[in-house]
């Protein structure tokens, strides 16, 4: 029986009922002023089948984009299955920081996935770090993949439905235009793309002596020929990839004002994020970004709070999965900081797309893979011209072909560690 026979087939035997916005959308008349029309199972009679996960699957992914970072860009494949033959589709983590989470999962409802997350996080003698963040996040994308395919609908209708027709992009490098910086911004710009970007005037030639202050320097002309390039009404950033301190990060702000940069990424080093961005605000008029190494909402709260950043560059699974995400994203709409999210695995694009286009705050992603055939992926995302569109494909909307993958480890043994909660069921730590 395929997903959507499955579902139609819910019935008294059901639990866990979803009343949703949508379904009271649903339930409307057709063609009443501002209400959208649901399929049918998005009306207030769907509902969520008992179900248990029974095992996680980890697969390792071949390297299918450029700089594959572990951690930053992981494409090892998570696969959550259940007792009702749907498996969610996760992606992130190593092996050591998928078992124990992994473990907390088992005979778990999978619809639970705030119940989970929280489990996750709280189960273990010490708070997760980065590496078990990201590892989190993969499940937590699975999760909300697998939830979406019950309700045969795609996640950013669970999360309230989409707030933009689109997603606007930016590559990491744009080589098309020649040799010169002009040129590639011109080309870049040409073929439909609104931003530029390129970083803080890297070396060539094997050298690796890099004289900042030297450098500065360079990274002004390079920052007048990007406005040259896309014209008086076109994008540009500049990453400055933490290579300056705090003295020339500040000279080079003011010296690149009169170009008008859209953004300059992490102009000082992450250590120091917490103490000299604030004070680079209040000296430079160019907008601020940063926080692609950043995992939990605790790391930059005071900055995005404080309106120390115009942007942060916090992406999926790095930050927790969507669960998460969703509460960042709810906090930078509060103070109006807009959401640039560093490039990630393939997986994890997707569901970026998902969450992010729930959300009306300003959005650029990073996306890398408009050459790039992904051979383990019979379903992806859609690109054009420098923008990336929702489909409405169940759950990620994506499909996995397992076969071209190595299956690194099966868990389906339960950690039965004892956790706390408090009277009205909510978790606390152990």
């Amino acid at each position: 029986m395929d997903r959507r026979t499955f579902t139609k087939t819910l019935g008294a035997g059901t639990v866990g009922a979803l009343v949703s916005p949508l379904s009271v959308l649903g339930s409307m008349e057709p063609g009443e002023p501002g209400l959208r029309t649901a399929a049918p199972l998005r009306a207030a009679a769907a509902a969520l089948p008992a179900a248990r996960i029974t095992q996680v699957r980890l697969y390792q992914g071949p390297n299918v984009m450029p700089l594959q970072i572990p951690l930053l860009q992981s494409s090892m494949v998570v696969a959550i299955d259940t007792d009702i033959g749907i498996t969610g589709i996760g992606e992130g983590g190593t092996l050591d920081t998928i078992a124990p989470c992994a473990a907390r999962l088992i005979g778990k409802n999978p619809f639970d996935i705030t119940r989970i997350w929280q489990d996750m996080y709280r189960a273990y003698h010490y708070p997760p770090g980065r590496e078990r963040l990201h590892a989190m996040g993969a499940m937590d994308l699975a999760l909300w993949d697998l939830k979406g395919k019950a309700l045969n609908a795609p996640v950013y209708e669970l999360l309230g439905g989409l707030t933009r027709e689109y997603l606007e992009c930016y590559t990491t490098g744009f080589n098309a235009g020649g040799p010169t910086i002009q040129g590639r911004a011109a080309a870049c710009m040409a073929a439909g793309w609104r931003y530029f970007r390129m970083d803080a005037a890297s070396l060539s030639g094997g050298t690796t002596t890099y004289d900042a202050r030297e450098r500065v320097n360079k990274v002004v002309a390079d920052c007048k020929a990007m406005r040259e390039g896309v014209g008086p009404n076109g994008n540009f950033a500049i990453d400055f990839h933490q290579r300056f301190n705090f003295t020339d990060a500040l000279r080079c702000c003011r010296m690149i004002e009169e170009t008008q940069p859209f953004l300059v990424e992490d102009p000082v080093a992450t250590d120091l994020f917490q103490q000299d961005i604030p004070r680079l605000r209040s000296m430079t008029s160019v907008p601020l970004a940063a926080g692609e190494e950043w995992g939990a909402r605790y790391d930059y709260v005071k900055l995005v709070t404080n309106r120390d950043l115009d942007y942060i560059r916090v992406s999926l699974p790095n930050t927790g999965g969507i669960t998460e995400m969703v509460r960042v994203a709810s906090m930078c709409e509060t103070h109006e900081v807009g959401i640039v999210p560093h490039f990630t695995g393939p997986i994890s694009t997707a569901a970026q797309v998902h969450t992010l286009g729930a959300f009306p705050i300003p959005v650029v992603m990073e996306f890398n893979y408009t050459n790039t055939n992904i051979p383990y992926l019979g379903e992806f995302v859609t690109f054009k011209q420098g923008k990336v569109y929702p489909n409405n494909r169940p759950g990620l909307g994506v499909t996995v072909q397992f076969d071209q993958l190595k299956l690194v480890e099966t868990f389906t043994q339960a950690n039965t560690r004892p956790v706390y909660f408090r009277p009205d069921g909510t978790q606390i730590t152990w």
